[in-house]
């Protein structure tokens, strides 16, 4: 084993210092085929004259801003990819920066096969203020209206519904089967507000516009001195390439400024070349001693030979199951990250298939515990007696495949006593991605609301509700403390143990968010009832649409009914607006559920009222109106505190002028109260 590493060594040396060199002597031309290979303008199907930021799908990818691709088809409008959507590009204007685009499936009927509302990268680009959007709602009921709200109908049999139904501004699909949201121009909304839908087919075709952020004075001064912008994925940033050396620079004509002075320094390069050369070698050899000392140590003499086979068979796996299980663009999962041989991702523990199979008696139906996060969830017991819920892909995504991945690398980074402990998952080379987590054994907050525990003797009384309500804020305010938002807050996703803990679950859509950044752009996920309006409108995620969607859970522990239910009036079909209507209107008796002693008792009716009056301010359309789940939490423990203390109320109700703003925290969180 000794006679082979020193073999190797001097041959691999040689190797090295070689690469070295090729990779020295390679830079300079690199760095001129950025201008041989990018043209400075181009023809792309029936547009001319297209420049940087724009590339063609077959130009090198540094010809053009990450984002920008056009695919061209002849003679025939380009088309762009935004955010997994297609687009018709109809025209460039490079000089203001502006792109006009139609997606394709409206361009070719209002009645899509998928019903997905128009997103841009809002990174990349803002809509054109001489656009707005509009809502095609598609199987809504014959009754369905929405008040103050112009409506127009049209006839749609595409896809087997006979009306669509049209409207100003940003709508969910609420109690109809389908909503999509696309813009139009300002100027087709009539004066009354309504969508004139005679030759709205016409008006959807010739698209909207988008300016794009990117700043193009540097890429203008580079242009104008015969340079070539490209996108230089070294520095992440545009830069300008000449065609002669220094190759990069601002400007080419700073370019050739230098270059007027080069031949003076022709002699020093000479030097300088083997010089650096020399370096650059003592550095490999230097590598090369190092890496030989270290394979000494771990291969001391005596040492037969199948040990290193054996490492070297099971390094050739690794590489092979990262391409073959996952998609490249899970970059969190390199095997950098995640060793094979090891029994721990990111520090958690790995389990087998066949361990977890046998632990839920083979995937037995009678075990299933629901759906959760892109995966069906099962009961299982482990061979050391833990009880165990185990959660199993969807077969066939790989877009489910990066949910579960998002969800590993946040479940390991968390630890809090209101949120369910992770246990481990399998490796990434098995032949399915379970991930285990801690049995919750007394269901849900749904289950006991409004389930199937609901009309059982183990109702929540008032005092397990406030608590429930607290220990949920504070594991919501401790996710928004580590820049995570949950994005699908519901009862549903509230777990009880025996002792009426909350333990927060499911992951599946929560996403990370950079401390600095104010939201996250982002396709509509969550659930029915829950989801932030705004996040309806704009497509922009805060940690201000979880304390939205908790606000939803309050009303839900007050009034024990589901967040969304058709068979309410339609008026009070969706939860929020019903609560919020009562508690205008000074009618929360209506909404309280007499279970829990609002009537006949003055203690639980006073906090009920602060309850109902901090999710009143909870469920604020706009986001900044909102407090926070920090704030939220000092609320709720103001609340609970009180209530060993508390004086008799002079009040009963909720009044929430007109105008006037919701309570801040500062308050006491009591806002205006009056006797009814």
């Amino acid at each position: 084993m000794k006679s082979q590493i020193l073999s190797w060594c001097p041959s691999s040396l040689t190797i090295i210092n070689l690469l070295i060199l090729i990779v020295a002597q390679r830079a300079s031309s690199s760095l001129h085929e950025s201008y041989e290979n990018c043209a400075e303008s181009f023809t792309c199907g029936n547009i001319s004259n297209i420049r940087y930021p724009f590339l063609k799908h077959q130009d090198p990818i540094y010809c053009g801003y990450p984002g920008f691709e056009l695919d061209c088809n002849g003679k025939n409008a380009p088309t762009i990819d935004i955010n997994n959507m297609t687009y018709h590009v109809l025209s460039i204007d490079q000089t203001s920066n502006i792109l006009k685009i139609v997606r394709e499936d409206v361009k070719e009927s209002i009645c899509p096969h998928d019903f997905v509302n128009t997103t841009i990268n809002h990174n990349l680009f803002d809509y054109s203020p001489a656009y707005m959007n509009i809502t095609f709602l598609y199987g809504c009921p014959d009754s369905f209206k929405l008040h103050g709200v112009p409506l127009d109908s049209l006839s749609c049999d595409d896809n087997g519904i006979d009306k669509v139904l049209v409207l100003p501004g940003e709508q969910g699909p609420g109690i109809c089967n389908h909503s999509v949201i696309v813009p139009i121009p300002v100027m087709a909304i009539e004066s009354t507000g309504l969508v004139n839908s005679t030759g709205l087919d016409q008006v959807l075709r010739g698209g909207f516009e988008v300016n794009w952020k990117l700043d193009a004075i540097n890429c203008s001064q580079c242009t104008q001195s015969n340079g070539r912008c490209f996108y230089d994925y070294d520095s992440n940033r545009t830069s300008c390439a000449c065609s002669t050396e220094p190759f990069i620079a601002e400007t080419c004509t700073m370019a050739n400024a230098t270059q007027t002075s080069s031949s003076s320094k022709k002699k020093s390069m000479i030097i300088a070349l083997p010089i650096t050369g020399a370096i650059l070698a003592a550095i490999g050899i230097v590598s090369g001693l190092f890496v030989c000392r270290k394979r000494k140590k771990r291969y001391p003499a005596g040492e037969d030979d199948e040990t290193q086979n054996k490492e070297s068979a099971t390094t050739t796996v690794s590489s092979k199951g990262v391409a073959t299980n996952f998609p490249a663009s899970i970059t969190s999962y390199s095997s950098s990250t995640m060793e094979l041989g090891t029994s721990t991702y990111f520090g958690t523990r790995v389990f087998t298939c066949d361990e977890l199979e046998a632990a839920t008696g083979g995937f037995d139906d009678s075990r299933e515990l629901g759906d959760g996060g892109f995966g069906t969830v099962y009961y299982g017991k482990l061979t050391d007696g833990r009880e165990v819920a185990v959660k199993r892909l969807y077969k066939n995504s790989f877009k489910r495949v990066e949910q579960f991945m998002n969800e590993i690398e946040i479940l390991t980074m968390l630890d809090h006593e209101n949120l369910v402990k992770f246990y481990g998952c399998t490796s990434r080379r098995s032949r399915e991605l379970l991930l285990v987590y801690e049995y919750v054994a007394n269901g849900t907050v749904a289950d006991h609301l409004h389930g199937k525990f609901a009309n059982s003797n183990s109702n929540l009384n008032w005092r397990l509700r406030l608590n429930i309500a607290l220990e949920t804020a504070e594991a919501l305010a401790y996710l928004h403390d580590s820049d995570i938002i949950h994005r699908d807050v519901k009862t549903c996703n509230i777990l009880l143990d025996e002792n009426f803990k909350v333990k927060v679950a499911d992951f599946g859509l929560s996403r990370l968010f950079p401390f600095n950044v104010t939201h996250v752009s982002t396709a509509p996920q969550g659930t029915p009832g829950y989801v932030d309006p705004e996040y309806y409108q704009c497509y922009r995620l805060t940690d201000k649409s979880d304390v939205y969607s908790f606000g939803v859970v309050l009303m839900e522990l007050l009034s024990s009914l589901e967040a969304v239910d058709t068979s309410r009036h339609r008026h009070d079909i969706n939860l929020a607006n019903m609560a919020i209507d009562r508690i205008q209107n000074r009618r929360l008796g209506e909404l309280v559920d007499k279970a829990i002693g609002f009537e006949n008792d003055g203690d639980v009716r006073r906090m009920v009222t602060l309850v109902a009056e901090l999710g009143f301010w909870c469920l604020q359309v706009e986001k900044d109106m909102r407090p926070t789940m920090r704030e939220v939490v000092e609320n709720l423990r103001g609340i609970q505190n009180e209530k060993m203390n508390v004086q008799k109320p002079e009040v009963v109700d909720i009044v929430v002028e007109d105008g006037g703003n919701p309570p801040s925290s500062d308050s006491g969180i009591t806002g205006k109260l009056v006797e009814s």
